[in-house]
C-alpha cells in the first residue's frame, strides 16, 4: 500500500506520519467516479454519432435503387396479334 501511495504522490496529512488508506481511498474513490461518469457520458455520445451515421448509410441506400426498371415495349406474338385485328 505504502508503495502504491509512493507511485502516486500522496503525502501524509498534517500531523499524520504516514499516509493512511482512508485519505488515499477516498481520493481515489472520487477520482473512479468521476472517471465513470466521463466514460458513460463519452460511450453515449459516441453510440449517438454511431447511429446518426448508420440512419444517414439507411437513408442513402433507400435513395439509391439496386436495380433499374425499364418500359415494357410492345413487341412479340401477342402485340402483333392485338394490332392486327
Amino acid at each position: 500500500f505504502l508503495e502504491t501511495a509512493a507511485y502516486f504522490c500522496m503525502k501524509p496529512k498534517m500531523g499524520e506520519k504516514e499516509v493512511s488508506p482512508h485519505s488515499f481511498f477516498s481520493i481515489w474513490h472520487e477520482f473512479s467516479s468521476d472517471f465513470k461518469d466521463f466514460w458513460k457520458k463519452e460511450n453515449k455520445l459516441i453510440l449517438q454519432e454511431r447511429v446518426k451515421e448508420a440512419e444517414e448509410v439507411c437513408r442513402q441506400k433507400k435513395g439509391k435503387s439496386l436495380y433499374n426498371i425499364r418500359p415494357k415495349h410492345d413487341s412479340g406474338i401477342v402485340s402483333n396479334n392485338c394490332s392486327n385485328t
